[in-house]
């Protein structure tokens, strides 16, 4: 709702994004309510869904196209489940508006606009890097605080 970075993480290329979405969940404090987590096709793993799970979140992540179900021992596996049911029943385009996938491009846009915030990392060593970004991404937040409009009803 506020459009807000709420969790990073700086890894190296060599380091995809499933392996780094339960650190991502984990930097937000368990009092905080997680409604649902948007990711691809890349974060449709049993650690990933189990972890969004263990937050109560509801996950929308794609099934991968050649996705078998998997045993239902955890609840992430059955969320994940029923997530390749609807997207089977109803198709991918049509299950993508159903679940919400859709929004998934407002995250790249907040990525996107992070790289605007400077092209290049002035910094040359990864942790000098790594606070660099930790830096921009309150100066984002800032941004976009301002700049989402207040609707009210009038009438």
């Amino acid at each position: 709702e506020t459009l807000e970075i709420r969790a990073v993480e700086i890894t190296g290329s060599h380091i995809g994004d499933a392996p780094v979405l339960p650190d991502l969940l984990s930097q937000i404090s368990e009092g905080q309510e997680i409604g649902s987590v948007t990711a691809d096709g890349a974060c449709d793993t049993r650690k990933c869904h189990d972890a969004i799970a263990d937050r109560g979140a509801h996950a929308v992540i794609p099934p991968r196209k050649t996705a078998k179900p998997w045993k239902t021992v955890t609840a992430g596996a059955v969320a994940r489940n029923e997530a390749l049911r609807a997207s089977k029943y109803l198709g991918r385009a049509i299950w993508r508006r159903w679940s919400g996938d859709h929004r998934r491009s407002r995250v790249e846009t907040k990525m996107h606009c992070v790289k605007r915030m400077g092209q290049r990392l002035m910094a040359r060593n990864f942790d000098s890097q790594v606070a660099e970004l930790q830096v921009r991404i309150p100066v984002l937040n800032g941004y976009t605080a301002l700049g989402i409009p207040i609707t009210e009803a009038a009438g």
